[in-house]
């Protein structure tokens, strides 16, 4: 049981967690946390100075859970903490979340894929991701913000891709987006308000 453990603890490690925030996301959807950014930011802000370690975690679970709305936190985020504040906030936790995709994908291949995300939708990268080119198509679509990035960093872990490439890519090419994503929550929804009152 012990060597057991040993070769595969870090496949049960991110069993652990994605099934930990499987439950987190079912959990938030019946008791209707993520039914607005109201909902959300008075669920987060029941806990205190545990704050922003909730929404730490709940912007990870975002990434990782397919389903979960990721911009009501990533509003939450620049709202609650402020501009700058709030794009560091999301671009450190979203980040690891990506990564942690990377690394369930790694673990348990693309049955586990398939399941979440469909056959069709795996159909459509699972020979890209043989090409040579696809370091650079990767790059460019974390880049600029219109394509999957979840999903693709789920599929991305079944590429030949070394890990230390992939945080590369990530850390790198994650901050505008993010940024940009940040930023337009923040105004929008400044703009929508002060219209309001």
């Amino acid at each position: 049981m012990t060597d057991f453990i040993k070769k595969n603890k870090f496949s049960i490690i991110s069993a652990g967690v994605f099934i930990i925030f499987c439950l987190l996301a079912y959990m938030g959807y019946k008791n209707g946390t993520f039914d607005s950014l109201e909902s959300f930011r008075d669920y987060v802000l029941s806990y205190g100075p545990w704050a922003f370690l909730i929404f730490f975690l709940a912007n990870i679970m975002q990434v990782v859970v397919p389903g979960v709305p990721g911009g009501i936190i990533l509003a939450f985020g620049v709202i609650t903490f402020g501009p700058l504040k709030g794009f560091i906030y999301n671009y450190i936790s979203i980040c690891i979340g990506s990564i942690i995709n990377f690394l369930i994908s790694k673990s348990f291949g693309k049955d586990l894929v398939i399941k979440v995300f469909g056959e069709d939708k795996f159909s459509k990268y699972k020979d890209k991701i043989k090409e040579d080119s696809y370091e650079k198509f990767f790059a460019w679509a974390i880049l600029l913000p219109v394509a999957p990035d979840d999903f693709l960093c789920y599929v991305t872990g079944l590429s030949n891709m070394s890990f230390k490439k992939f945080v590369k890519i990530i850390f790198l090419c994650k901050p505008l987006p993010i940024f940009a994503y940040s930023m337009a929550w923040y105004f929008g929804l400044d703009i929508i308000m002060n219209r309001l009152v």
